[in-house]
């Protein structure tokens, strides 16, 4: 079995289930942690999930354990210094999503992938949830024919009142850019992996509560390359029917031309084929770490593309386009237009 020396940068919130999933792969060995400025966190992760090492500076880290792999957890401004870090040593690199603060820094850091020797690939966990995994199958399979419209209805019921957030992640309450730049991203990337690629959108984005800075809902309409036409319905402060809102984090839907399909808050797909009755579609997940595991689906998917080769979604060049969708739905927010997106890549190009 061809062994992974991981090293890892960051212990935040969400890090805990990098670790976790980290420490459930038997290839992977955890050799290094490198902290920002918690040294007492960083030896409790340490201890916790069998660290080799601890360290205050993650290049002093990298020259001494020369890891084969090193996942980037860290806040989003730190991203590209450490990946140009690891691009510069030769060492793979995960990094999680927001990808960049701007997305000048986010083409800087296609640049640098694409001037290095080994991949970088983003930690965009959404499209490894097991439910989002089997309804591509489901399309694949070609039972439903062509796709008419997705829609997602995002209602984790996360965000209400003044204390909202503040248990987990309180920078969210700070984000200018919030529903669409930490949430939404994620259905952007879900989006073109079940219908292609976006060509356009139209947004109006809103805050409910006061206490933070961004939006905290909003529709955005996205137009595909193909006929497929999708909707995302957020809303941070509602919830859906589920026991746990934050496990699917909403209800998934889709039209086709031989029937439909949709997902609810407990994870169950159901598939309706046109003119018949609707049946639940028996699939198998566990309800274990991140929303079905899908921190451990990206984590397996990436140790197996580096011992066995096999195919790499979510590399930094194609994640781009996320964030360019991304740009051009806060664009026809706040000018209140449809915006194409090859109108957001020629201005970056300019």
């Amino acid at each position: 079995m061809q062994r992974i020396r991981l090293a890892t940068i960051g212990t935040g919130f969400f890090g805990r289930y990098h670790y976790e999933a980290w420490s459930r792969i038997p290839e992977v060995e955890l050799v290094g942690l490198a902290y920002a400025s918690n040294r007492t966190r960083a030896e409790a992760f340490a201890a916790e999930f069998g660290v080799g090492a601890v360290f205050g500076d993650a290049e002093r880290m990298l020259d001494e354990l020369k890891p084969d792999l090193v996942d980037i957890i860290s806040p989003p401004e730190t991203h590209l210094p450490l990946v140009e870090a690891a691009l510069e040593r030769g060492i793979p690199a995960i990094t999680q999503k927001p990808l960049a603060p701007t997305l000048a820094e986010a083409f800087r850091m296609v640049e640098v992938a694409r001037a290095g020797r080994v991949p970088v690939v983003v930690h965009e966990n959404w499209r490894f949830k097991p439910w989002f995994r089997e309804i591509r199958r489901i399309i694949d399979g070609g039972a439903l024919g062509d796709i008419y419209n997705i829609a997602f209805r995002m209602r984790p019921g996360d965000g209400q009142g003044p204390a909202a957030y503040l248990d987990r992640q309180p920078y969210f309450q700070q984000m200018p850019r919030f529903l669409i730049h930490e949430t939404g991203i994620h259905m952007i990337d879900v989006f073109r992996f079940l219908a292609g690629e976006i060509t356009g959108v139209s947004a109006r984005l809103r805050r409910l509560n006061p206490v933070i800075a961004g939006e905290d809902a909003g529709y955005v309409i996205f137009d595909f390359a193909g006929s497929t036409a999708g909707l995302l319905d957020g809303n941070r402060l509602a919830d859906c029917d589920a026991r746990n809102p934050r496990l699917t984090m909403g209800e998934f839907a889709l039209d086709a031309e031989r029937g439909a399909l949709r997902l609810d808050g407990h994870g169950r797909i159901f598939v309706r084929r046109r003119g018949e009755a609707e049946r639940e579609h028996a699939y198998e997940w566990h309800d274990r770490g991140y929303a079905g595991d899908a921190v451990y689906g990206l984590q397996r998917h990436v140790v197996d593309h580096l011992t066995r080769g096999t195919p790499l979604e979510n590399r930094v060049e194609d994640y781009i386009r996320n964030v360019i969708v991304e740009e051009a739905v806060y664009r026809s927010a706040a000018e209140r237009r449809h915006i194409a997106i090859d109108e957001i890549e020629r201005r970056q190009a300019a």
